[in-house]
């Protein structure tokens, strides 16, 4: 019986499967490549896009350079105060006086920069130390925490944009923000904070929140009476003195404390102060001597 050689069939399917596997390996690289190329192009057009928009932003940013010498006749914080007012069928209010620093008593002054900036003379316009404090807060207790915004940035925004919390107005701030810290001295910086920021309904300017709230001049505001303005400042329009909220109670006594503790005041001046704060809100809460401001 003649044998019959041995068939290659095995083999040649086995040459197609190895064929086959690889082909199917090179089209499963082809589709992780081009996904990953698409996935590519796709950030760097959103890098150009943001690109663009700071480009387009920066080309239309306000001169600063005339607030050297200048004072602002209005802020779009007021026009959007006014335009809120006239929506409501109320009549527009604008109370504001321009004074000077040397026209501040210098404890008031010291109590907003503690309060809103303390890091002020340090930073350039964004206080990144601050910035990661605020984001290490939020994550800490899964919500969004305290701002982190800096004295030039709140001036930026009260002077040139809105109070929405859109990020597009957050990069407008931060872009203004620095034209302010490099155009204006830190000094100018802060008189103009002082002068335009929201003290209560109508009220700008810390001339105007003194005689608003104590009726007397910047210049004459006790330790007590400082520290009240600068803890009215996260909620101008709701923490008022008039209402005596334990709120503005508790931040007053904790701007104090720092302000004793930053050798700002003396101790003996810290004591009445805060002694000035009992007799105007009342019996002094626990929570009131130990709490931080937020």
């Amino acid at each position: 019986m003649t044998s019959r050689p041995p068939s290659v069939r095995p083999s040649h399917v086995r040459m197609q499967k190895t064929k086959q596997s690889s082909s199917g390996a090179r089209r499963v690289v082809g589709k992780r490549s081009g996904s990953g190329s698409r996935w590519g192009r796709w950030v760097l057009g959103g890098w150009l896009m943001l690109a663009l928009w700071l480009g387009v932003e920066f080309a239309r940013m306000p001169d600063v350079s005339s607030l050297r010498t200048q004072n602002p006749r209005t802020t779009a914080l007021m026009d959007q105060r006014a335009e809120e007012a006239l929506e409501a069928g109320r009549r527009p209010r604008a109370r504001q006086a321009w004074v000077s620093l040397g026209a501040v008593a210098p404890h008031a002054v010291d109590a907003v920069l503690i309060s809103e900036d303390a890091r002020f003379y340090k930073h350039e316009g964004v206080d990144w130390t601050e910035v990661e404090n605020a984001f290490e807060q939020s994550v800490r207790e899964a919500r969004l925490g305290r701002g982190a915004s800096t004295l030039t940035q709140q001036l930026a925004k009260n002077l040139y944009l809105s109070t929405d919390r859109s990020l597009l107005r957050k990069g407008k701030e931060l872009l203004i923000a620095r034209q302010l810290e490099d155009r204006l001295s830190k000094q100018r910086i802060l008189a103009l904070y002082l002068n335009v920021v929201e003290w209560g309904e109508g009220v700008y300017g810390i001339e105007a929140a003194a005689r608003e709230h104590f009726g007397l001049s910047a210049r004459s505001l006790s330790v007590a009476q400082g520290a009240m303005l600068a803890a009215m400042l996260p909620a101008p329009r709701r923490w008022l003195p008039a209402q005596r909220p334990e709120t503005l109670r508790t931040r007053a006594g904790v701007i104090i404390g720092r302000l004793e503790r930053e050798r700002r005041i003396s101790g003996a001046q810290a004591r009445e102060a805060q002694a000035e704060l009992s007799r105007f809100f009342g019996e002094p809460s626990e929570s009131g001597l130990v709490a931080e401001a937020s």
